[in-house]
């Protein structure tokens, strides 16, 4: 029994949105972030320098207390984004 043309064309169109949707849904915001941190020299090694989940998603991610403190500071100094170069800053790793 062969598939028809279209049937192949709807089988391709939902593999790819299944796909989008599962990528998507992962947080990729905090990558560029993380890179940049490792590039100043912090032990950023993975989302959980700042966060408690190993791969936040969004709408469900939870800070720890170097992201929560991250978050203040963005808000204090009115960024659009978080800036990894403040963490020279953080008052926890001048111990």
């Amino acid at each position: 029994m062969r598939k028809s043309g279209s049937q192949v064309g709807v089988i391709g169109i939902l593999a790819f949105w299944a796909g989008w949707i599962l990528l998507n849904g992962t947080s990729s915001a905090t990558l560029p972030i993380q890179k940049k941190a490792k590039e100043l020299g912090f032990a950023a090694v993975n989302c959980q320098f700042c966060h408690n989940e190993k791969l936040p998603k969004k709408g469900a991610v939870s800070h720890n207390d170097r992201g929560k403190w991250l978050i203040a500071e963005k808000e204090k100094r009115g960024a659009k984004e978080v800036d990894p170069a403040w963490l020279k800053d953080y008052p926890a790793d001048k111990k």
